[in-house]
């Protein structure tokens, strides 16, 4: 998958699929001065909006099977997952074909760390029409909804163990602005409602089974409002860095996560991270 916009010479015309109720419904109170600037700038582009769950994944596919090959999401780190989805399952062309951005103004904003794509608005209009374009990788898993297996492509972090149940109740919270200190209050609070369960893990030819904690996933290094709970991750490597916690008393998460939100690469005890780049910790 293309990641940002193509460079000074062409002149894409783009589709905006926007999630008005982002950030808390920040889109949609920004969007006529979003647009205005679009407008102004010479920019070629229309815009579609989200009316419920995963609905950007259905206008991604729909755009292409009419023939756009540029897409923009605005919204936060869940609607570029849409349309990402929307991009690698729809079968028009080859999802290489697509170039794709997010303008971030939803309360997740993790991916556009790792390419370092502005937040301001003029700011990211003009990296619309004069940044370059980049391949990144895209992952997928399968999981079971009840007796249905399911199929999801992710270009940020996959969590598991943990990590997915502190997700799962951050639905509740989607006012809320995404920050490093309001997930780790999100951790610290669902400390005690969760038991860590038995894993087992498999992974270029080697296995570890035992109570995990939580197991990221990463092709980008940041989530969770700015954790690096992945940091060796390169997002264009082919690879997939792959960080496991063990069994973590509760004093012990409240100790090390921390942590994360450092930039440092040495890894606290406990921490297995295999991958392409190792930092040091104990399996």
């Amino acid at each position: 998958m293309k990641v940002k916009n193509q460079g000074k010479n062409s002149q894409p015309n783009w589709r905006f699929i926007v999630n008005p109720v982002g950030g808390g419904g920040t889109v949609h109170k920004r969007w006529p001065e979003i647009e205005a600037l679009l407008r102004a700038s010479g920019i070629a582009f229309d815009a579609v909006f989200t009316e419920r769950r995963f609905h950007a994944a259905e206008l991604a596919e729909r755009a292409i099977a009419e023939g756009r090959r540029h897409l923009v999401a605005v919204g936060g780190d869940g609607t570029a997952h849409e349309v990402v989805n929307g991009i690698m399952r729809q079968t028009a062309c080859p999802p290489e074909e697509v170039t794709f951005t997010l303008m971030p103004v939803g309360t997740g904003n993790d991916w556009v760390k790792t390419h370092r794509i502005p937040k301001n608005a003029k700011h990211w209009v003009e990296f619309l029409k004069n940044g370059k374009t980049t391949f990144q990788d895209v992952g997928w898993l399968t999981y079971h909804d009840g007796a249905v297996e399911q199929k999801r492509y992710f270009i940020n972090v996959a969590g598991l163990s943990y990590d997915a149940y502190v997700a799962k109740r951050a639905e509740a919270y989607k006012t809320q602005v995404s920050s490093a200190i309001f997930y780790l209050f999100l951790i610290f609070r669902c400390l005690f409602e969760f038991r860590v369960p038995r894993i087992r893990v498999s992974f270029d030819g080697r296995v570890v089974e035992k109570l995990l904690y939580t197991i990221n996933i990463g092709i980008c290094r940041y989530s969770g409002g700015g954790l690096q709970l992945v940091p060796q991750a390169i997002p264009d490597d082919g690879k997939l860095a792959l960080t496991l916690a063990g069994h973590i008393s509760k004093l012990g998460v409240l100790l090390i996560t921390p942590f994360f939100i450092r930039k440092n690469r040495l890894a606290p005890k406990g921490f297995y991270v295999p991958g392409r780049r190792y930092f040091s910790g104990n399996g």
